[in-house]
């Protein structure tokens, strides 16, 4: 059975139901260990001070924001604590939008929402009407210290929920574009030609003709 990684309410106007979430989707690696190639033993990351010019030990080591080149100020593991939001037990709905309003690139991790104990009823509810609009909703949830808007959209068995990035954390690229005015009419009414023939092929019943 998946683990359950937030359980609480969500809530949009004066109605709550139990909601679950369960990761979606992890990736997968081969991992490998760094080994001397000489005897095959197991190699040590060493911490080193370049002022100092010497190995440094790890009880020895604080975080530094730089807020200038080569000048930072030291914050301590309880400066984080206090500023980061506690694991909240509500999700909030803010908004309902379609889903062509939100472009995919800002969906950062994937989660199942199922409904908790006697939110049945109201979920199977929420679901029919996001599928039938053709809706989706933007909601907001702190969980894992830090405070997210997430986007959740029905799927064929249920609510997905993607957290998202924030505006500034999306990396816009120049040389990211296209040049349309390359293509001519005349080569677009081809390709989609093409692609209909292709459709229409896939569809087609293997046994005919």
């Amino acid at each position: 059975m998946a683990s359950t990684v937030w359980k609480g309410h969500l809530t949009f106007g004066l109605v709550s139901l139990p909601v679950k979430l369960y990761s979606a989707a992890r990736s997968e690696t081969v991992g490998f260990n760094q080994l001397h190639k000489h005897d095959n033993s197991r190699v040590k990351q060493v911490l080193y001070c370049a002022a100092e010019d010497k190995p440094i030990p790890r009880s020895e080591i604080v975080k530094g924001y730089e807020y200038e080149k080569d000048k930072y100020v030291v914050i301590e593991d309880e400066d984080i604590k206090k500023v980061a939001p506690k694991t909240a037990k509500t999700m909030e709905i803010l908004e309902f939008v379609k889903s062509a309003e939100v472009d995919p690139i800002y969906f950062e991790s994937s989660y199942y929402m199922a409904p908790d104990e006697a939110g049945e009823k109201p979920y199977a509810l929420l679901f029919e009407a996001l599928r039938e609009s053709e809706y989706c909703a933007l909601a907001k949830i702190a969980m894992h210290n830090r405070e997210h808007v997430v986007f959740l959209r029905p799927a064929k068995h249920g609510i997905l929920m993607h957290t998202m990035y924030y505006r500034d954390e999306i990396r816009t690229v120049d040389e990211f574009r296209t040049d349309t005015s390359l293509v001519k009419p005349t080569e677009l009414q081809m390709a989609k030609m093409l692609r209909r023939l292709s459709r229409e092929s896939e569809e087609a019943d293997p046994s005919e003709g």
